[in-house]
C-alpha cells in the first residue's frame, strides 16, 4: 500500500485501468502533455501514447459524444469534463443518448463509458466552477452515479466503473483532491458499485452524506462525541444510483432519527428523495422529523462561499435539533 489523495488516487485507478484492458482511453481538455488542470491524467500520455490519451477541442458535446461512440465501437472511453460546471452543453448527449442506449437497443448494446469530472466548492471557484449536478443525472434512468470521499473509495469505485457494462458518471469533489490521504492498495483495486459505507457507527441518529460532506459530518459526529453528547452514525451512499437504500434503512430503523446533508441547493437536491424514501420505509421507526442541511438555493457565491458550504456547526446544529424533537 501506498499513501495517496485523492487526486493521485484516480490517477493511479486510471493506470491501473488502462494496463489490464487495453481498450480503457482518456479523452478530454489538456489531459496530455499537461496532466489535466488537476494533474489527475498526470503522466499517463507518457506511458500509454497519443491513441490512448487524447487530447481534446474545448468541445464537451463533442468529447461525450464521441466518447459515446468509441463505446459502442467496443472501446472503454473515459471522457474527463474539466469542471462539472462545464458539463451542459453534453447534457443532451449523456441523458438522451448514452442513457438511453440499452433500452432503445432492446438489451443488444450498451454504452460502457465513464464521464469523470470534479464537482462542488471549497476552491474560491465562484460560482462557475463549483456546482453539485448530481441530482440532475440520478434523475436519467440509465446512468449510475458515483461520488466517492476517501483516496481508497476513489480508486476502487473508479477501477469497478471501467468494468461497468453502462454509463457512468464519476463525481470526484475536488475540494477533497489533495485534503483527503489515507493507504491506498497497489495494483487492481475494486469497490463494489451500490454499496454505501458506515464511516462512523452510532445508535443516537444517522446522518446521511456523500463526497465531499462526509469528512464535514465526521468532523460534526467527532465534536459531538467529544462533548459528551450524541452517539451519531455517518452513512457514506458513495454511490447515487444505484442507491443502497437496504444500509439507508438499517440505520435509520437503528437510530430512529435521520439528518441529510449535501452541499447542493436543497430544493430538489438528492437529499429530497433520500428523505422521501426514508418517510416511506421507515415513517415508524422514526422518532423526530427528518432535518437536511444543504447549499442555498441562490448561485454558488464566492466571497461568501464559506457560509454557502455547510460545515460542521450547521449539521451539528441540525443534529441536535432531531435529537430534542
Amino acid at each position: 500500500m501506498a499513501e495517496r489523495t485523492l487526486v493521485q488516487a484516480v490517477n493511479d485507478g486510471l493506470r491501473e485501468g488502462m494496463r489490464r484492458d487495453p481498450d480503457v482511453l482518456v479523452l478530454g481538455e489538456d489531459i496530455g502533455k499537461a496532466g489535466g488542470v488537476f494533474r489527475a491524467t498526470e503522466g499517463l500520455l507518457d506511458e500509454f501514447g497519443p491513441e490512448r490519451v487524447v487530447d481534446t477541442p474545448l468541445a464537451e458535446n463533442g468529447i461525450v459524444g464521441a466518447a459515446i461512440g468509441m463505446a459502442l465501437y467496443g472501446l472503454r472511453p473515459v471522457a474527463e469534463i474539466q469542471f462539472s460546471d462545464f458539463i451542459y452543453p453534453a447534457f443532451d448527449q449523456i441523458v438522451s443518448e448514452a442513457a438511453k442506449m440499452r433500452y432503445r437497443s432492446n438489451e443488444q448494446y450498451g454504452a460502457p463509458l465513464v464521464i469523470r469530472t470534479p464537482v462542488g466548492g471549497g476552491i474560491k471557484g465562484g460560482l462557475y466552477h463549483s456546482q453539485s449536478p448530481e441530482a440532475y443525472f440520478a434523475h436519467t434512468a440509465g446512468l449510475t452515479v458515483i461520488t466517492p470521499s476517501t483516496p481508497s473509495d476513489a480508486k476502487g469505485l473508479l477501477m469497478s466503473a471501467l468494468k461497468y457494462p453502462d454509463p457512468v458518471i464519476f463525481l470526484e469533489p475536488k475540494r477533497l483532491y489533495r485534503t483527503s490521504k489515507e493507504e491506498v492498495p497497489d495494483g487492481v483495486h475494486e469497490t463494489p458499485i451500490g454499496k454505501a459505507r458506515t464511516a462512523r457507527e452510532g445508535s443516537d441518529v444517522s446522518v446521511l452524506t456523500y463526497g465531499s460532506m462526509t469528512p464535514t459530518c465526521l468532523e460534526a459526529a467527532e465534536a459531538l462525541a467529544s462533548a459528551g453528547g450524541a452517539s451519531v452514525e455517518v452513512i457514506d451512499l458513495r454511490t447515487l444510483v444505484p442507491l443502497d437504500i437496504d444500509a439507508v434503512l438499517a440505520s435509520v430503523r437503528k437510530t430512529g432519527r435521520c439528518v441529510i446533508v449535501h452541499e447542493a441547493p436543497r430544493t430538489c437536491g438528492f437529499g429530497a428523495e433520500l428523505a422521501a424514501l426514508v418517510a416511506e420505509r421507515a415513517l415508524m421507526s422514526l422518532t423526530a422529523p427528518i432535518a437536511r442541511v444543504a447549499g442555498f438555493d441562490t448561485p454558488f457565491p464566492y466571497t461568501l462561499e464559506h457560509v454557502y458550504l455547510p460545515d460542521a456547526r450547521r449539521v451539528t446544529g441540525a443534529i441536535e435539533h432531531v435529537l430534542n424533537a
